[in-house]
């Protein structure tokens, strides 16, 4: 099967650099709702047999809006919310942002069990993440193609982790745009990335 793993659309928060991790968080803008019509628009030629969404009121909105094209209902499910940032949530000063983006790398690199200061580890996303992936690839056949909306440090750790053809360095270096998205094939028992944010990801030698 294919999962598109969808970033959602923009939110104040977003354009002020607010850390703000914690379901439920702020709606989308006006900038946000133009985006996820137009991500809507251009998934609306995909087969999508399912739309998901993590708790997050900016991933519904997006799920939504995708999902009302294909005439589907967004399916919630707990476990695809965003990193919990801890003790930065609410910030948006440069120290803070830095000191998140070191421990985002440090799980890049396989560090997994560094934590956020107060908030979670990579281990514990990913803890919570895949088995929702794993269970919606049970739920689907082979040729099925489902999309899930979640966030952009959550998106690339999973991605790095399940993507056989995806890196340390590519993931680190590769950030998810509101409303972009990463697309993973079924590949045998594990996955591959086919895109990224539109760019073909080439299998590792």
């Amino acid at each position: 099967m294919r999962l598109v793993l969808i970033r959602h659309a923009e939110t104040d928060s977003n354009v002020r650099h607010v850390l703000d991790s914690r379901p439920p968080g702020p709606p989308l803008n006006a900038e946000g709702v133009r985006q996820a019509a137009r991500l809507a628009r251009r998934l609306a030629g995909e087969p999508l047999a399912a739309v998901y969404a993590s708790v997050a009121l900016r991933a519904r909105q997006t799920a939504q809006a995708v999902a009302e094209v294909h005439g589907l209902e967004v399916t919630v499910r707990d476990g695809l919310h965003e990193v919990d940032v801890g003790d930065l949530e609410g910030r948006a000063d440069l120290p803070a942002v830095e000191r998140l983006i070191a421990v985002y790398r440090s799980w890049h690199a396989g560090n997994l069990d560094v934590p956020v200061p107060g908030g979670e580890s990579g281990r514990d996303l990913l803890d919570r993440f895949l088995p929702v992936v794993d269970k919606i690839r049970v739920d689907h056949a082979e040729n099925e193609t489902a999309a899930l909306v979640s966030h952009s440090a959550a998106i690339r750790l999973v991605a790095r982790t399940l993507a056989s053809n995806v890196d340390s360095l590519f993931a680190d270096a590769h950030l998810v745009p509101n409303a972009g998205a990463v697309v993973l094939e079924a590949d045998g028992a594990g996955w591959r990335c086919m895109s990224w944010d539109g760019v073909t990801v080439r299998p590792q030698d």
